[in-house]
């Protein structure tokens, strides 16, 4: 037996060390980086429907939150510039 979904169910999942909130709910599912509002939407007539558009959403959606894990990174240490006689000029 199964219960039905009335009402927003959300949990938390860890995806390569970064933490999402999914939220289930009548009209759709939801996943966002947790303490942020924005993030993929889709409703279940889309996902049941099997759209091409919902594939394109999907790509779209796992690259605005690389691009977002990304923005939290430190930027990676540039390699010594020592040798390079403009940089040394200042000396």
């Amino acid at each position: 037996m199964t219960t039905a979904l009335d009402k927003t169910l959300r949990r938390q999942i860890n995806v390569k060390g970064q933490d999402y909130i999914i939220a289930l709910s009548p009209e759709g599912l939801k996943i966002t980086l947790k303490g942020k509002r924005k993030g993929l939407e889709l409703s279940w007539n889309s996902l049941v429907s099997g759209d091409a558009a919902l594939a394109v959403a999907l790509n779209a959606s796992v690259g605005q939150f690389a691009a977002q894990s990304a923005a939290k990174e430190p930027p990676e240490e540039k390699p010594d510039t020592a040798g390079h006689p403009r940089r040394n000029s200042r000396s």
